[in-house]
C-alpha cells in the first residue's frame, strides 16, 4: 500500500471523488440516485438485521421504499463497471488475479430462479444456493484485499469452469495495460478444460491439481506405425514414474520455512494431449519433524518464469477467501432476501462498487482500534470501513436531493393481485445408472 504521507490529502480525496462521480454518471443508469445512496448506506451501517434497515443510515436521504425500488427497477451498465474497475488497477508489470466461486444460501426461496442444490459451509448441509464466480485482483501476498473485477451468477446449465473462462476473456479484452496477467485458482479449475480455454489468451494460469492425478509426457515416435498420442506415464502418487525434474530448487521463506520445488514441463492429461502444461511439486516447512503434505500445481504461461515465481503467484490466491467473508459479514452481501434472482445480481454489483470505495479510501483512513484490538500499520478493510462516514462528509455525494412525491394513491381498485412465479430447485450432477 502507498504511505499516506506520500500523496497529498486533497489528491486522495479527488481520486475517491472522481471514482464516485464516474460510477454515478456512467455505471448506474435508471434509479441511479437511489442505488448510489444504497452504496453509501452499506459503507456507513454497522449492523443490520434486514435489507430495509439500510434506509436508516444518515446518508440514505430517501424514503425506505426507494431502497426496494433501487433493486427492483435499477439499471446498471455491467460492462462499464468492469472497465471502471480495470482502469483503477495499480499499474504493475505483473498483475495476479484470483478466480473462485462462493455460495449465497437461499433457504425456502421458491420465487428465485436458477437455484441449485449445493453444500454450504459445513459441507454436509445441502440447501438451495446461488453460485457466484468472482475474478478479483490481488494487490499483495499477505493481506485481506481482493478487488472484484467481475462477479457473475452461475446458471444451472453451466459450470464454474465455463463461467471462469468467460470472465478471464472479458478481463483480457478490457485491460487498458500491456502486461502479464496471471490467473490463480484452486482445485476446481485444475483440469485440461480450464487450461485449454485460456490457451489463446494473453495470460498465464496457475491452478492447484489433485494429488491423485495421472498425466503423460511427450510421445516418442520411433518412425514406424501410427505416431503415439501419449508419452510416458506420470503418476503423482508413484515416485518411480517421475523423470528427472526440469527444475529443482530449495530456499528459505519468511512464512513457509524451508521450501523445496520440483518442476516437470510438457505434461498433459489423457483426455486432451493438445494442452501441455508444467507441473510443480511444492513442499513447505521441511524443517519441521512432520511437514504438511506436498501440494501439486499446474502452470501454463511464459516458459521463462522460474518455479519459485510461479509458487509465489499461487500463494496470492488466499486473500479472496477473506474477501468473501468481509463482503458477507460487513458489506451485507448475502443478508437481503429478494424475490427475483436478477435483483440479487444488481445488489452484487452495488456491493462490488462499495468494496472498491473502501480500497480507494485506504490512504485516507486512520486506525481506530477498539479497546481490545491492537493498532495496525497496514489497515484491513474492516478498519478502513470505520472511516467511511467521516470521509464522505468531506467529499459529499453526487446524488440529487430527494423530491417530494406526495401521497401514494395505493393499490388501484379492481387490479388483480397475483402471486410471484415459483421455480423449482435444480439438482445438478450426473445421474447414476441403475445396475441390473
Amino acid at each position: 500500500m502507498t504511505n499516506t504521507q506520500d500523496i497529498p490529502t486533497q489528491e486522495q480525496l479527488n481520486k475517491l471523488s472522481a471514482f464516485r462521480q464516474l460510477l454515478y454518471e456512467n455505471g448506474l443508469e435508471q434509479a441511479r440516485d437511489a442505488q448510489f445512496e444504497l452504496i453509501d448506506a452499506i459503507l456507513t451501517s454497522c449492523h443490520i438485521r434486514s435489507f430495509v434497515e439500510l434506509s436508516l443510515s444518515p446518508l440514505h436521504r430517501r424514503n425506505w421504499s426507494s431502497a426496494y425500488a433501487a433493486i427492483e427497477n435499477g439499471v446498471q451498465d455491467s460492462d462499464y463497471l468492469t472497465l471502471l474497475f480495470s482502469y483503477h488497477l495499480p499499474r504493475e508489470p505483473v498483475q495476479v488475479f484470483a478466480l473462485d466461486a462462493t455460495k449465497w444460501v437461499h433457504a425456502d426461496a421458491h420465487t428465485l430462479s436458477g437455484l441449485v442444490l449445493g453444500p454450504t459451509t459445513n459441507k454436509r448441509n445441502i440447501q438451495p444456493v446461488h453460485v457466484y464466480s468472482m475474478l478479483a485482483y490481488i494487490p499483495e501476498v499477505i493481506s485481506s484485499w481482493a478487488l472484484p473485477i467481475s462477479t457473475e451468477r452461475l446458471q444451472p446449465d453451466g459450470t464454474e469452469v465455463q463461467l471462469g473462462i468467460r470472465q478471464v476473456e472479458q478481463l483480457c479484452d478490457s485491460s487498458p495495460y500491456d502486461n502479464l496477467q496471471v490467473i490463480v485458482a484452486d482445485g476446481s479449475y485444475g483440469n485440461h478444460i480450464f487450461l485449454k480455454g485460456l490457451q489463446e489468451l494473453s495470460c498465464a494460469a496457475v491452478v492447484r491439481l489433485r494429488r491423485d492425478r495421472i498425466l503423460h509426457g511427450e510421445p516418442l515416435y520411433g518412425g514406424r506405425g501410427r505416431p503415439p498420442v501419449h508419452g510416458k506415464r506420470f503418476a503423482f502418487k508413484e515416485h518411480e514414474t517421475w523423470d528427472t525434474p526440469d527444475e529443482e530448487v530449495t530456499f528459505e521463506h519468511a512464512v513457509h520455512g524451508t521450501v523445496h520445488l520440483r518442476r516437470w514441463d510438457q505434461l498433459h492429461a489423457k483426455q486432451d494431449a493438445t494442452v501441455p502444461f508444467s507441473v510443480i511439486r511444492c513442499e513447505i516447512h521441511l524443517e519441521r519433524k512432520n511437514p504438511p503434505d506436498p501440494v501439486w500445481i499446474g502452470y501454463d504461461g511464459p516458459t521463462n518464469e522460474i518455479a519459485q515465481t510461479i509458487w509465489e503467484w499461487y500463494n496470492m490466491r488466499q486473500p479472496i477467501e477473506a474477501a468473501f467473508r468481509f463482503r458477507k459479514q460487513h458489506l451485507f452481501w448475502t443478508r437481503p432476501q429478494f424475490q427475483e434472482s436478477e435483483r440479487c445480481d444488481r445488489w452484487t454489483r452495488l456491493v462490488d462498487s462499495a468494496y472498491w470505495m473502501v480500497w480507494i479510501a485506504h490512504d485516507l483512513a486512520q486506525d481506530h482500534p477498539l479497546p481490545w484490538q491492537k493498532s495496525l500499520s497496514k489497515l484491513t478493510p474492516g478498519r478502513i470501513l470505520r472511516n467511511m462516514g467521516a470521509i464522505f462528509t468531506q467529499i459529499g455525494t453526487p446524488t440529487k436531493a430527494p423530491q417530494t412525491r406526495g401521497k401514494s394513491p395505493g393499490w388501484t381498485v379492481g387490479r388483480r393481485r397475483t402471486r410471484p412465479k415459483r421455480h423449482k430447485v435444480v439438482k445438478r450432477g450426473k445421474k447414476r445408472v441403475k445396475l441390473a
